[in-house]
């Protein structure tokens, strides 16, 4: 099935309508950061959120949770209270799926550095932000090297290298939870453009836009993402990833066979013979 232009259109628009609401937020990482008031707890609870959205949904939440939980009622405050060698005893025990404690304690322990050095995520992310970039690139690699400070040289199952062409799928999460501002979107971050996000892509997204002709490659890599990302700039240059909330709920919800709902908009966009 080729999916014209018109049809493409008309199918995110669709998806779009029909689930970016707030009330779609649940089940996912992002509900978190909504428990929080300050943006300073918002930055840091959509980092350790994100970082845990991979597998099933309810152990994702149910990692995050007991992460949060640990940290009490103000994550800022808890890691500027808590040395390092607190962190390791903290979190010794956890695990989701193969990422161990160690892993998360060092994540945790970046965020902690990079705030004392900073003042917050968000500035060390302006830091390396160029307003003239095209994308959101190489301000992230900026941000994961000062993030991955304490494991430096080591892999972290948490945060993966945007150097090593991987599409950095939870990073852009991130990214897109603190730029993007509207109803479900809750943009903590300000000074940072929607237009230079980059769609965060895993193998749903990945599958969703080969059957919209949005890609040809065979590789969910950073390659891909940035083509893909290119294609949605074309219907929404100044918010790339604005579908990305409403396309992941079809999935998630299981509601709607997503190659009958592209068949539909491809139906009801050609021209008619009557």
């Amino acid at each position: 099935m080729t999916v014209s232009g018109k049809a493409r259109r008309a199918f995110l628009q669709e998806t779009f309508e029909r689930f970016h609401h707030a009330e779609y937020i649940s089940p996912d990482p992002l509900q978190f950061v909504y428990l929080y008031d300050d943006p300073l707890d918002r930055e840091i609870v959509g980092l350790i959120a994100s970082a845990l959205a991979y597998g099933r949904v309810a152990q994702v939440l149910k990692s995050v949770g007991l992460v949060l939980d640990k940290m009490g009622p103000s994550p800022r405050c808890f890691l500027e209270e808590t040395e390092e060698s607190g962190l390791m005893e903290r979190f010794s025990g956890f695990r989701h799926r193969f990422t161990t404690g160690r892993e998360l304690a060092e994540l945790l322990t970046g965020i902690r550095r990079v705030i004392r050095r900073h003042g917050s995520l968000q500035a060390c992310f302006l830091a390396g932000f160029r307003p003239g970039a095209d994308t959101v690139g190489p301000a992230l690699a900026a941000f994961v090297r000062e993030l991955g400070e304490p494991w430096r040289g080591e892999y972290n199952s948490l945060v993966p290298d945007p150097g090593k062409n991987s599409a950095c799928k939870r990073l852009h999460l991130y990214l897109r939870w603190m730029v993007r501002s509207d109803a479900v979107d809750p943009g903590v971050w300000s000074g940072v453009s929607p237009a230079g996000l980059i769609i965060p892509l895993d193998t749903h997204m990945f599958r969703t836009c080969r059957s919209l002709g949005m890609t040809s490659r065979s590789q969910a890599d950073a390659r891909t993402a940035l083509q893909i990302t290119d294609a949605f700039r074309e219907i929404e240059p100044e918010d790339p990833v604005k579908y990305d909330f409403s396309l992941t709920r079809i999935g998630i919800r299981r509601q709607g066979d997503i190659a009958r709902m592209i068949e539909h908009c491809v139906l009801e966009s050609r021209p008619s013979t009557n």
